[in-house]
């Protein structure tokens, strides 16, 4: 219970820290959010009438707290205010907890806003049509890097100073080295336009397309290949070694001599012992990867066409549609902070000395 407790409240205070920080470093950026929501062609009183419903025309730290009552799952709506807090149902599920006079005290889902360029689109609607394509590549990333990773750092490990661990080295250093956009486009060249005849890649494509007719959506799981190749690049690279550096140093302990000594065969004392206590670190580097992946994929995903929510980073940065930024860097930020406790998580049942305080 304290754990649960500790974690929960590091949640908020990392959460809130977030929120301020995105909220603060995106409302100094020059421009009206009223003129970008309408467009350059409205005139003066439409632009007043936004601001005023929108709460633009306040102090930006009266912003700021109606920015943290949409986000709060539990807010205070005024029934008399014309402003971004009050109760609507097409933007809240909310259920009301208790009213007095014109105050309701309402628990709800978070609010993000409408996107200043899709026009009546809520934040939370592009994000949920958006992130589990992400995830579907950081997670097809994430297998193929671990996998391939795993294996390259324990026969390296295993084969220590032969050529196959130099060729492993050399080709972590040069994984690691090389920036995502750049193997994004030399894959692409190379698979979806010069062997395209053999490969039958395309350079670009989402997970989900429309069929020849354009009536109807099919998945298409051949353009998930390049994409998910290359962002797992650099983690294969950083697993490979971390899992190479960490078997050969377990290697080298006493409890793994004191195992050969009763007798245990040489796989049987890799597989259950010295893998198992080499895992700790790679688990850190898997959890890191992971959810940079989120945050790492935008421009593998802009060259690649995958309607991800990198993409939607990417054209929200060309738009300028402030809303739409801020609420992919706060879910990006929530999964970070998820993926940490589920870390620590993993950590207690694979190291018994571990103890969740």
């Amino acid at each position: 219970m304290h754990w649960v407790l500790s974690k929960f409240s590091n949640v908020l205070i990392t959460l809130f820290g977030v929120v301020t920080i995105v909220f603060f470093l995106f409302n100094i950026l020059p421009g009206d959010p009223a003129q970008m929501m309408l467009g350059q062609n409205e005139d003066s009183k439409q632009i007043e009438i936004v601001k005023k419903k929108y709460g633009f025309d306040k102090p930006v730290f009266v912003q700021y707290l109606y920015y943290l009552n949409d986000l709060s799952p539990i807010s205070i709506h005024f029934k008399d205010i014309e402003n971004i807090s009050n109760l609507d149902s097409k933007k809240y599920n909310f259920v009301r907890i208790v009213s007095i006079n014109k105050v309701d005290l309402v628990l709800k889902t978070p609010f993000l806003r409408e996107s200043y360029q899709k026009k009546g689109v809520y934040v939370s609607e592009i994000i949920g049509n958006t992130l589990p394509n992400t995830i579907a590549l950081a997670s097809s990333s994430i297998l193929i890097s671990t996998f391939l990773g795993f294996f390259l750092g324990i026969f390296s490990a295993l084969n220590k100073n032969t050529w196959f661990d130099y060729l492993v080295q050399f080709f972590s250093t040069l994984g690691m080295s090389v920036p995502s956009f750049f193997s994004a486009i030399i894959f692409a060249w190379i698979f979806g336009f010069i062997l395209h005849d053999y490969t039958s890649l395309n350079m670009t494509g989402s997970l989900y397309e429309l069929d020849d007719y354009g009536e109807s959506i099919r998945i298409n799981l051949k353009n998930l290949i390049l994409p998910s190749l290359v962002l797992g690049i650099r983690p294969v690279a950083v697993i490979s070694q971390m899992m190479r550096n960490s078997l050969i140093k377990v290697l080298s302990q006493n409890y793994i001599r004191t195992a050969y000594s009763k007798g245990l065969s040489k796989f049987v004392v890799i597989k259950d012992h010295a893998i198992k206590n080499s895992l700790s670190p790679v688990i850190t580097t898997l959890s890191g990867w992971f959810a940079s992946m989120l945050a790492g994929s935008v421009f593998v995903e802009y060259i690649f066409g995958w309607n991800g929510l990198g993409k939607e980073i990417v054209d929200s940065l060309n738009t300028l549609d402030i809303p739409v930024l801020m609420g992919a860097v706060l879910t990006i930020a929530f999964i970070f902070i998820l993926i940490n406790i589920f870390v620590d998580v993993i950590y207690s049942v694979l190291d018994p000395k571990v103890k969740l305080n």
